[in-house]
C-alpha cells in the first residue's frame, strides 16, 4: 500500500470525473467564471454587512436580558425576533443565549448605568 489512499483508484476515480464534468461545462459556466469577481467582491459586502447584523444582534441580546427585552428595545415583532434568531443559528450554529464569544464579556449592569450617566451629562 503505497499511500493512506491505498493504490488511491477511488481518489483517481473521483479526479477523472471532476476533470471530465469541468471539460463539459467549461464553456457553458465561461459567462459565469467572467463576472465572479464582481459576484465575489458584491458577495463579501453582504457577507460582511450579515455578520454584522448578528454580531449587533447577540450584543442587543445580552444588553437586554433575551427576547423580550431585544425586541422592546429593537421595536421588532415576534416573526421579525424569530427570524434574527434562525439567522444567528444558522451563522454561529448556537441559540444568542447560549453562544459565547471568546474574549467578549457584555455586562449590562455597566451598560445601563453608563448609559444612564451619559445621558445625564448630555441633558446637564
Amino acid at each position: 500500500m503505497p499511500s493512506p489512499e491505498g493504490e488511491g483508484n477511488a481518489k483517481h476515480a473521483l479526479e477523472q470525473a471532476w476533470a471530465a464534468y469541468y471539460r463539459v461545462n467549461r464553456s457553458a459556466n465561461k459567462p459565469l467564471f467572467a463576472v465572479f469577481p464582481a459576484l465575489k467582491a458584491a458577495l463579501k459586502g453582504y457577507a460582511a454587512s450579515s455578520l454584522l447584523d448578528v454580531f449587533g444582534f447577540w450584543v442587543m441580546w445580552r444588553l437586554n436580558g433575551g427576547f423580550e427585552g431585544t425586541q422592546k428595545a429593537l421595536g421588532l415583532s415576534r416573526p421579525a425576533m424569530y427570524r434574527r434568531i434562525a439567522m444567528f443559528r444558522e451563522v454561529f450554529k448556537e441559540h444568542p443565549d447560549v453562544f459565547e464569544i471568546p474574549g467578549i464579556t457584555v455586562d449590562p449592569v455597566a451598560f445601563a448605568e453608563g448609559m444612564k450617566a451619559r445621558v445625564e451629562q448630555r441633558d446637564g
